[in-house]
């Protein structure tokens, strides 16, 4: 029993290990600039050190005008993620700008699971979170961002919007989609072992799509939020009234 938990917790982080591109974060982010001001960022599921939201909020600090950027992310078993920094235990970073000045990084005392009590601290501490969290934990993660009523702005899985935890927040008007399309599916980076395993196990086009020569991970992927944007204030433009004729009514619908 213990190894099937195991190899289901193992498959589960590989399912996860899905690195957002830059400029899916930009497209979508560039309609949320004046949400951001003076606002404490904190991205709690990701590696700095390759993290694009993280370089986002870097690049874009100052015209963001945010007053500070923290960043932690669980620290794998297998490998150490801040090993350039001679630390051996999960760390984070926090980025106040100051026109180049480097960024700090803090070492924290457990793995840094963003359901760790002390990531917990740090998530009181922000404004608004954004971020692309494990799939296999979206209905955990949301929950505690309407338990400590934070704002965000994170990916999940399209289906998740029919899940019975969240699909109840959507009716009553307490998240929504952001504003790339629900037609648009997103591609990811991922790591070079999976890449390989998709090529070899999966159909392109469905899985997985290859760009310029590099394996992106395919996902039917969609931006939740509870930020309020443009495309959502759109008016629906009416052109034809009900008819039972052409919509039937059916006892199961």
């Amino acid at each position: 029993m213990a190894q099937n938990q195991s190899l289901h917790a193992a498959n589960r982080a590989k399912q996860d290990e899905f690195y957002t591109q830059l400029p899916d974060i930009e497209n979508e982010l560039k309609h949320y600039r004046k949400h951001f001001r003076d606002k404490t960022v904190y991205c709690n599921c990701d590696d700095p050190t390759i993290s694009n939201f993280f370089r986002y909020f870097e690049l874009n600090f100052e015209k963001l005008g945010l007053k500070r950027l923290i960043t932690t992310c669980y620290k794998n078993q297998q490998t150490d993620l801040f090993s350039r920094h001679d630390i051996e235990t999960a760390a984070g970073v926090e980025y106040i700008g100051n026109h180049g000045t480097d960024p700090t990084v803090f070492q924290l005392k457990g793995d840094g699971d963003f359901r760790s009590q002390e990531c917990i601290e740090l998530l009181k501490q922000a404004d608004i979170v954004v971020t692309n969290p494990p799939f296999s934990l979206f209905r955990e993660y949301i929950a505690q961002l309407f338990e400590y009523d934070k704002k965000f702005l994170v990916i999940g899985n399209k289906n998740a919007i029919t899940y019975k935890e969240i699909f109840p927040l959507i009716k009553k008007n307490k998240l929504w989609i952001g504003n790339t399309p629900m037609s648009q599916d997103l591609l990811f980076d991922v790591p070079e072992d999976y890449a390989q395993e998709l090529v070899a196990t999966k159909k392109e086009g469905s899985a997985y799509k290859i760009v310029d020569g590099i394996v992106k991970g395919r996902s039917q992927s969609v931006w939740f939020t509870n930020l309020d944007h443009k495309k959502r204030n759109e008016d629906l433009i009416l052109y034809k009234k009900y008819s039972p004729d052409e919509y039937p009514k059916y006892d199961n619908y």
